[in-house]
Parts: C-alpha cells; structure tokens; sequence
C-alpha cells in the first residue's frame, strides 16, 4: 500500500511520502510535563519498524487551556 503524500504550506511541488502519523497531545498541566516522555517511549517501542520523517509541534491557548500537540509522521522500514 503507498502511502500519503505530507506537502508543506504553500509549495505544491515539495511532497513527501509517509505510511501514517501519531498524534500525542495534552492539555493539563500535569500532561504537559510528561509529554516529552510519553512520545520518547513510543519512539522506543517503534524504532526497529518506523521511520520518523516528519514532526509538526503546535501550541494553541483559549483563556483556561493550553494544548500541547505533538504530530509525528512516520514511514514502514
């Protein structure tokens, strides 16, 4: 099965293929402090079949919650 093609914003001719993504996000504090662990074991656990091509961190706030998204896009080795 072929994968996806990610394209940056705004560059139609830049593509790259990726077979999936992972999403990891938080938005308690608590969370928030652990997310950097939560996406290291992952990345552990997948290491030896998945290839990491591509990683989107986004930040976003409203006047109580702010959401820490981590979005990772990996390639079948």
């Amino acid at each position: 099965m072929r994968g996806a093609t990610l394209r940056t914003e705004g560059d139609e001719s830049n593509g790259m293929d990726f077979h999936g993504c992972k999403v990891f996000s938080a938005t308690r504090s608590m969370e928030r402090e652990e997310l950097a662990n939560r996406v290291n074991d992952w990345l552990k656990r997948n290491r030896s079949t998945l290839e990491i091509v591509d990683c989107v961190v986004r930040l976003s706030s409203d006047r109580e919650f702010h959401c820490l998204t981590f979005v990772l896009f990996y390639v079948r080795k």
